[in-house]
């Protein structure tokens, strides 16, 4: 073998080896999301005292994403109703999105419904679809009542190949 084969060779498998070093680290991170449980956990969305029978309260929370880019998307708020002073079906949890395309509805309280303001989404007070194009209901969230504090699991939004 000449000297100038050598030296190529010798040019190429340094050059794959510190790819290889410098890559690797890099695909771990894109696809390491892919791979990891999602976490769902509670979180608190407020004392029960800010909540008031028959009245539909916006809860602003930041989501905690597993993604370290979600960025300001991880800001997201909830709607709660509380439905009784008691009891299993004491609230009710809406994800602020619309199950049409994912816009954020609005509560319209003169009205008593919910409004999409991008398609015309139409729902009742208990999220069901009362006109428009969304295909279902509103997404609801796990709750549970703990030390005065009114906890949600944190999820992801369903896509549109997802039952709600």
């Amino acid at each position: 073998m000449d000297r100038r084969t050598l030296l190529t060779r010798v040019t190429l498998a340094a050059s794959g080896a510190m790819a290889a070093l410098v890559g690797a680290p890099i695909i771990g991170y894109l696809l390491a999301p892919l791979f990891k449980p999602e976490g769902q956990e509670f979180i608190s969305v407020g004392p029960l005292s800010e909540f008031t029978l028959g009245r539909t309260t916006r809860v602003k929370f930041k989501d905690p994403s597993p993604l370290a880019w979600a960025g300001q998307t991880a800001e997201t708020a909830l709607w709660v109703r509380q439905r009784s002073a008691a009891g299993d079906d004491m609230f009710q949890v809406f994800n602020v999105n619309c199950t049409h395309l994912g816009c954020p509805i609005d509560w319209r309280p003169e009205a008593k419904i919910f409004l999409c303001p991008c398609h015309g989404g139409v729902y009742y007070p208990d999220g069901r679809v009362a006109g428009g194009p969304p295909p279902r209901p509103l997404y609801e969230r796990e709750w549970r009542v703990q030390d005065g504090q009114l906890m949600v699991r944190t999820q992801k939004l369903p896509t549109p190949a997802q039952k709600g």
